[in-house]
């Protein structure tokens, strides 16, 4: 039986050097003084780890600046989309009216579609309404981005909650609302909070978007459009950009750490019944 699990097992095991690998090169190459990035035979481990390349990243000039950018644009975005993604999940999963079907099926065929397919016309459509250069107009195109998904995952979760529960609830006198509010709410909690945390994600390391729709306006960039930029800044100064890198990949990894059990269990529990 473990030799029939030893291909799996190394392919995993394979899977996981690629994915990681380069995570930890990165992190490894924040902590290098310069000598040992520039030295000719690579290192697996700092000779004398340094702290230096973070101290080099956080003076960077605006790095505060776009930290609050792009908390304000993913958390607005975030939190409007799973408002609005269970109202309609639950119209979807308990309701039955004309035209859901067709609603469903737009949703997975907008869920689909590569956005990125949209940034011209997103550009034209945010010159034209004088949306350019403002991170309103990205908050509702990255609140447009994780909806679909953010729909389809939550009619998931709540297909898996019982609505006797809810009948239930209803019959010892509380209303469809409150019946929702009290009941179904909490049962959801570890799906919100994996959808969220996929949302946060996905716009917290968004990158077209940000860079074609702020032009003129630098104090409103993101993140990931500053570092862009960051190695031009520094020149061959690979520390401080990967320094920069390790930075902004720190507030996902924390989330999810935080959260990593509801996280998990959500991700099982919408896997069961979709």
């Amino acid at each position: 039986m473990r030799l029939r699990r030893l291909p799996l097992t190394l392919a995993a095991l394979s899977v996981l050097i690629v994915s990681v690998f380069p995570v930890y090169w990165m992190v490894l190459t924040a902590f290098k003084p310069t000598r040992d990035i520039q030295a000719d035979t690579p290192t697996f481990w700092p000779s004398h780890p340094t702290l230096d390349h973070f101290a080099t990243a956080i003076s960077a000039d605006g790095f505060g600046l776009f930290w609050r950018n792009s908390l304000l644009v993913t958390v607005s975005a975030v939190l409007a989309a799973m408002a609005v993604a269970l109202l309609a999940a639950f119209a979807v999963a308990r309701m039955r009216w004309r035209g859901r079907r067709g609603f469903i099926l737009m949703v997975f065929i907008a869920q689909m579609a590569p956005w990125e397919a949209l940034l011209i016309s997103m550009f034209i459509i945010a010159r034209d309404t004088g949306m350019l250069d403002k991170l309103s107009m990205l908050s509702l195109i990255y609140f447009m981005t994780t909806l679909p998904f953010t729909i389809v995952t939550l009619r998931g979760f709540l297909a898996a909650i019982p609505p006797e529960l809810e009948e239930a609830a209803q019959m010892d006198g509380a209303s469809r609302v409150v019946a929702f509010r009290r009941v179904v709410f909490p049962l959801l909690a570890p799906g919100l909070m994996s959808t969220s945390l996929f949302g946060f994600i996905t716009a917290w390391n968004e990158f077209a978007f940000a860079n074609a729709l702020i032009i003129k306006n630098q104090d409103d960039r993101t993140l990931p459009v500053w570092l862009s930029s960051f190695s031009n800044i520094f020149g061959t100064d690979w520390g401080a950009t990967m320094a920069a890198a390790t930075l902004f990949m720190l507030p996902v990894l924390l989330i999810f750490l935080v959260l990593q059990r509801r996280v998990t269990s959500g991700f099982t529990a919408g896997a069961i019944k979709g």
